[in-house]
């Protein structure tokens, strides 16, 4: 079972994660902070309704504070993803750091292992 694992885990280039989630994680920032400077987008414009009746006052009103909810709504929606998304890429960086640390340790654990065992086979042939 641990064999999948191992084997996954060596066709992943290790290096080039590492290399490249400060990257990733400086790039969703990024997209934070431009999301946050973005200004809010002019709503004055009216569609070109030719060949439907005219609305109402009370309609077009009904109309815009439907769309303006709307949109808040969207905007609301694309800051929560942005924050998702930096909150993933600083996960990812502490992940790939994290496995970082245990491939250093398991190659540790892998040297200590053959050192007892040439220890164990020469007190064992003494």
């Amino acid at each position: 079972m641990a064999i999948p694992w191992l084997a996954a885990l060596k066709v992943v280039p290790w290096g080039d994660v590492i290399d490249h989630a400060p990257n990733v994680l400086k790039a969703a920032r990024k997209l934070m902070d431009r999301q946050k400077a973005e200004p809010e987008p002019d709503t004055s414009t009216a569609e070109n309704m030719a060949g439907q009746s005219v609305p109402s006052l009370g309609e077009l009103q009904n109309r815009l504070i439907a769309a303006q909810v709307q949109m808040e709504g969207h905007a609301q929606t694309q800051v929560q993803l942005t924050e998702t998304l930096a909150a993933l890429a600083e996960q990812n960086a502490q992940l790939v750091s994290a496995v970082e640390v245990l491939r250093l340790r398991t190659r540790l654990l892998a040297w200590g292992m053959a050192a007892l065992l040439v220890a164990m086979l020469y007190l064992g042939l003494r």
